[in-house]
């Protein structure tokens, strides 16, 4: 009886974590993938704030006029505060990636309502914002972290196309094509701004590859801006 409960328990804890599945993900779960107005295409970028790389992705974006939604770890802001508040002041949104990343499949109740309020309180007291919006590590969801999210006023928002940048292989051609082979109106692109979790500069790629996934949404005629800017309902707006 102990071991089927504890089984049962584990299950239930471990059922969100079904969302990282992408296709079943965006097929039931739209807004959860970050589906949003269909003439809009949201831009973020996940593990920074990094002193050796966000500054870069700063100048470019300014450069192509372009605004976007940087989930942020606490641990990172922590070390680079600065560069937290300066992302704000270019006009860029500020969302919670968590303290540290760690797969919160492996973290209990309180541990992952702590880990977020962490880094959401870190985020508000460096940017004076707060975050409106939480992206798990991996992508992984655990019905913790949907009642921590909840209870901190965050929404939890994955993607619906990404740049798979942090790969060793990847290349600026590879990221391009990842992403605009998946992407189409309303979608949600992840790339990330670090190579803190990713393979050793890695950030240098997606950096050469952002220019063109920047053109080809255009193209497309399509803007691309924050989640803010991205008609995905957050739980501010109930």
């Amino acid at each position: 009886m102990l071991a089927a409960g504890a089984a049962l328990m584990l299950a239930a804890h471990a059922a969100p974590a079904l969302t990282s599945i992408a296709p079943l993900r965006r097929r039931l779960l739209p807004g959860l993938s970050g589906q949003g107005r269909p003439d809009h295409v949201a831009l973020t970028f996940d593990d920074g704030p990094d002193p050796r790389s966000t500054p870069a992705f700063l100048e470019l974006l300014r450069a192509q006029g372009v605004r976007a939604t940087f989930f942020l770890l606490g641990e990172m802001l922590s070390r680079a505060p600065d560069l937290g508040a300066e992302l704000v002041a270019a006009g860029h949104e500020v969302a919670v990636h968590g303290w540290r990343h760690r797969c919160l499949l492996v973290r209990g109740p309180r541990d992952t309502y702590d880990d977020l309020a962490r880094a959401r309180d870190l985020i508000g007291a460096v940017t004076g914002r707060q975050p409106r919006w939480f992206r798990p590590p991996y992508g992984v969801l655990t019905t913790s972290a949907l009642r921590a999210a909840q209870r901190l006023g965050l929404t939890p928002v994955l993607w619906t196309a990404w740049g798979r940048d942090w790969e060793a292989g990847a290349t600026p051609e590879s990221i391009v094509a990842t992403v605009t082979g998946r992407l189409c109106g309303g979608g949600t692109v992840l790339l990330h701004d670090s190579d803190c979790t990713s393979a050793p500069d890695s950030w240098r790629r997606t950096l050469a590859a952002l220019p063109a996934v920047i053109d080809g949404v255009g193209a497309r005629n399509l803007r691309m801006g924050p989640l803010a800017d991205h008609g995905v309902v957050s739980s501010r707006s109930h």
